[in-house]
């Protein structure tokens, strides 16, 4: 896939997504302070979609599969975290910290 039809790929998902934590908001199902982290962790959900695409069809001097899918996964962290702040910041701190423990794990562990 062309990087340009990649780019407006992602700028008609990201508008979606926008449009699904509205809809989230107006039918009631989250209050307007969550709207941001909804976004988050569906942007993170895009992306990691995006890695699998990396993954699939690779090209020179890109960005690699691997960081975009640990950028997704850090995405869907900072937004599932904001959150689990409002129930106990605990519960932020440990997703945090499960994920970012994850990501270096699977740094540590990947071969070339």
């Amino acid at each position: 896939m062309a990087e340009s039809r990649r780019q407006l790929l992602s700028i008609g998902v990201f508008i979606i997504i926008i449009v699904v934590a509205i809809l989230l908001y107006a039918t009631g199902l989250i209050d307007w302070t969550l709207i941001f982290p909804i976004i988050f962790v569906l942007s993170g959900c895009w992306t990691l979609v995006l890695a699998g695409v990396r993954a699939s069809t690779p090209q020179k001097y890109e960005r690699g599969a691997f960081s975009t899918m640990g950028l997704g996964l850090l995405m869907i962290a900072v937004g599932g975290a904001w959150y689990l702040f409002a129930i106990n910041p605990l519960y932020s701190l440990a997703l945090m910290l499960l994920v970012l423990g994850a990501l270096a794990i699977a740094a540590a562990s990947r071969r070339k």
